[in-house]
């Protein structure tokens, strides 16, 4: 049984840093990259950041460029996002998702086969 599982989130003032976690286990896929997707209330899910398999390829969106980082530990079977300067927007759920994919990874909802149950970070002074 394929498991996701978010953690890290939390109440940040501005400017503020966090870290989340994607730990996973039971994944099928023989090559899988991960994404961290968010959604804010009354908006669609929409991509943040990606990681291919190896590491070696990542993506990031316009809005978090700069300030969010994601990394992964094969042998921990964890991703990671840190994310600095956070900005009251990037008040959202976020998720993590895993897509099959050796040198790649995408940005996009749809192409995201497996997703963990969220985690709330919430950006306020």
């Amino acid at each position: 049984q394929v498991q996701l599982v978010e953690s890290g989130g939390g109440l940040v003032q501005p400017g503020g840093s966090l870290r989340l976690s994607c730990a996973r286990s039971g994944l099928t896929l023989d090559y899988y990259y991960i994404g961290w997707f968010r959604q804010a209330p009354g908006k669609e899910r929409e991509g943040g950041s990606c990681i291919s398999y190896s590491g070696e390829f990542t993506n990031y969106a316009d809005s978090v460029k700069g300030r969010f980082t994601i990394s992964r530990d094969n042998y921990k079977n964890t991703v990671y996002l840190q994310m600095n300067n956070l900005k009251p927007d990037d008040t959202a759920v976020y998720y993590c998702a895993a897509g099959q994919s050796r040198d790649y990874c995408s940005p996009y909802v749809s192409d995201a086969v497996y997703w963990g149950q969220g985690t709330q970070v919430t950006v306020s002074s």
